[in-house]
C-alpha cells in the first residue's frame, strides 16, 4: 500500500496509524498509533509539546473510543519522547533501560533550549538554529519511562498482541521495534531513516547492520521509520547498504592514520549524495573509531556537532564539494592505488 508522505495520521494497516513529518530532517520525526479492540498503544512523542498536542488532537476521535493505556519510546532522543507529560496519566510508558538517564543527564529540554538560546560562531551557531530552531523546550516537562524493556516482551493492546523487541545499542544505546505480528507491521525507530542520513550516536555498526537484519527476518510489509516515509524491506536494505559503504571507508582511514574528522570529510558518499543531512557521517564515524579503538577519547556533544557542522561548511548543500569527495588530505581511492 502506498502511503502519501504528508503531515499527519495516515492508516498503514488494519488499525494501525502512522503520524508522519515531512521533511524528516532533524527534529522531524514520525510516530504511531496501534489499536485494539478497547484500548491503544502510542509509538513515540514529538520533539516539543505544540507538535505532540496538534498529534494527539487528530488522533482524538480514535483514541476516545480506545484509549491510550501504553507508550513505547522507541529510544532516548528528544524527538521520539520530549512530548510524554502530554499523554495520559494512567498511561505506562515503556522504553529500554538507559533512556530516562539520557534524557535527563544527555539531552534535556532545558539543555536544548540553553543551545539554541546562545551564540555558539559562525560555523555551529547557524547549524544548531537550522537543526533545532523551528521546536520550543523551555516549556517541556519531562516525564519519563517507568517501565523498563529489558527483553523481548509482549503488550497485549485490547485483543491485539504487539510484540517488543529491544535491539541496540546501535542508533543509541537503546532502541526497540514495535512488532504488530497480526498486520506484518513495525514502527523501527531510527534504525531507520528514509531519504535523510542515519547518524549512529552509539554503535557498533555490526549491532545496528544486525539489527536491521532481525526487522528483515520479520518479512513486515509495512515498515514506519523514526524518520522519512512509510517504507518496506526495500528502505531497510538501501539503509543497510549505508552502513556498509560508511564502515568499509572508516576501516580504511583508520587503517591509514587518519583522524576522524578528516576521514569523514573525505569520504566518497557515492549514490548516497542524495540524503538530505549528509553531515551526520562525522558522528558515525567517530563512533566506528570508538569501536576499532577504545582509546579514543569521548568526545563532547558540542565537538560532534562542531564536526557536523563544519562538515556541512565545506561538503554540504550549496557548497562547491556538495556531494563529492573533497580535497581533505585522502580519498578511498588514493589509499588503495596500488604502490610501484
Amino acid at each position: 500500500m502506498a502511503v502519501p508522505y504528508t503531515k499527519g495520521l495516515h492508516e498503514v494497516a488494519a488499525g494501525i496509524w502512522a503520524w508522519l513529518a515531512p521533511d524528516g530532517s532533524w527534529g522531524w520525526s514520525n510516530a504511531g498509533l496501534v489499536t485494539g479492540q478497547d484500548s491503544s498503544l502510542l509509538v513515540d512523542t514529538l520533539f516539543d509539546l505544540e507538535l505532540t498536542r496538534e498529534m494527539l488532537t487528530t488522533m482524538a476521535p480514535i483514541t476516545a473510543q480506545r484509549p491510550i493505556s501504553d507508550l513505547v519510546n522507541t529510544h532516548g532522543n528528544g524527538d521520539h519522547c520530549f512530548g510524554n507529560a502530554l499523554v495520559p496519566e494512567h498511561t505506562r510508558i515503556h522504553a529500554a533501560p538507559g533512556v530516562s538517564r539520557h534524557l535527563v543527564e544527555d539531552e534535556s529540554p532545558q539543555f536544548l533550549a540553553q543551545v539554541v538560546s546562545v551564540d555558539l560562531g559562525p560555523v555551529l551557531t547557524p547549524f544548531i538554529t537550522r537543526a533545532f530552531g523551528p521546536f520550543r523546550f523551555d516549556d517541556i516537562s519531562l516525564r519519563t519511562p517507568d517501565r523498563e524493556i529489558t527483553g523481548p516482551g509482549t503488550l497485549t493492546v485490547g485483543d491485539r498482541e504487539v510484540h517488543l523487541l529491544p535491539l541496540g545499542p546501535a542508533h543509541t544505546d537503546s532502541d526497540v521495534v514495535v512488532h504488530i505480528p497480526d498486520a506484518a507491521a513495525v514502527f523501527a525507530g531510527d534504525l531507520l531513516f528514509i531519504g535523510s542520513t542515519p547518524i549512529m550516536w552509539a554503535g557498533p555498526i555490526s549491532s545496528w547492520i544486525a539489527a536491521l537484519d532481525t526487522i528483515i527476518a520479520l518479512d513486515p510489509d509495512v515498515i514506519v521509520p523514526g524518520h522519512g516515509p512509510v517504507t518496506d524491506l526495500d528502505g531497510v536494505n538501501e539503509v543497510r547498504a549505508y552502513l556498509h559503504h560508511v564502515d568499509a571507508q572508516a576501516r580504511t582511514a583508520f587503517a591509514a592514520g587518519i583522524d576522524w574528522k578528516h576521514a569523514a570529510l573525505g569520504m566518497d558518499l557515492d549514490r548516497f549524495a542524495s540524503l538530505s543531512d549528509a553531515e551526520r557521517i562525522t558522528v558515525t564515524t567517530y563512533n566506528i573509531y570508538r569501536d576499532l579503538d577504545p582509546d579514543l577519547p569521548q568526545a563532547a556533544m558540542v565537538d560532534l556537532f562542531t564536526g557536523m557542522a563544519e562538515w556541512d561548511a565545506t561538503r554540504g548543500t550549496g557548497s562547491p564539494q556538495a556531494g563529492g569527495v573533497v580535497n581533505s588530505g585522502w580519498s578511498i581511492s588514493r589509499i588503495q592505488e596500488p604502490s610501484g
